[in-house]
C-alpha cells in the first residue's frame, strides 16, 4: 500500500520543503481507513476522561488492515498523525491502535499497553496472519 502523491506533493518534496498540512491530506486521501480510524480514537480521547481510548474491532477487509498496518509502521505517517491530532499512538497487533495523551509516554498506563506482557496477553490464533 502505497501513498498516491500527487505532483504538486513530489514537486515540493523535490524542492526540499514539504509542508507538513499537505502530507497528511495525502495521507487522509491514500489511507483513509486508516486516517478515519485515528481521527475517531482522537475525538474519543479528547471528549472523555479515559486515560486513552482505543480500537479493538478489525478491520472489514485486508485493504483496510494494509491501510492500518501501513500507516502505523512509517514513522513519518505516524508522527504526522500524531502532530495532527495532538495525540500519541500505541500499536499492539493487527488492529489495536489505542490514541493517549501525549504527556501519557512514559506513564503507568501507556506503558503498560505496549510492555511485553500486554502484547502477549493481545495474542490470538487468529491474529497469527494478520
Amino acid at each position: 500500500m502505497s501513498l498516491d502523491v500527487s505532483p504538486q506533493l513530489l514537486a515540493e518534496a523535490e524542492n526540499g520543503q514539504v509542508r507538513e498540512e499537505d502530507f497528511v491530506e495525502t495521507v487522509r486521501t491514500s489511507l483513509p481507513y486508516a486516517y478515519d480510524l485515528v481521527a475517531r480514537l482522537a475525538g474519543e480521547l479528547g471528549s472523555g476522561t479515559a486515560e486513552f481510548a482505543d480500537n479493538q474491532t478489525p478491520p472489514p477487509s485486508e485493504k483496510e488492515r494494509g491501510q492500518l498496518l501501513r500507516a502505523l509502521s512509517s514513522d513519518a505517517i505516524r508522527g504526522s498523525l500524531e502532530r495532527h491530532f495532538g495525540i500519541a499512538l500505541a500499536f499492539q497487533n493487527c488492529h489495536r491502535v489505542a490514541a493517549f495523551r501525549p504527556e501519557s509516554r512514559g506513564g503507568e498506563t501507556y506503558t503498560r499497553f505496549t510492555s511485553l506482557r500486554s502484547q502477549i496477553l493481545n495474542q490470538s490464533p487468529e491474529f497469527r496472519d494478520c
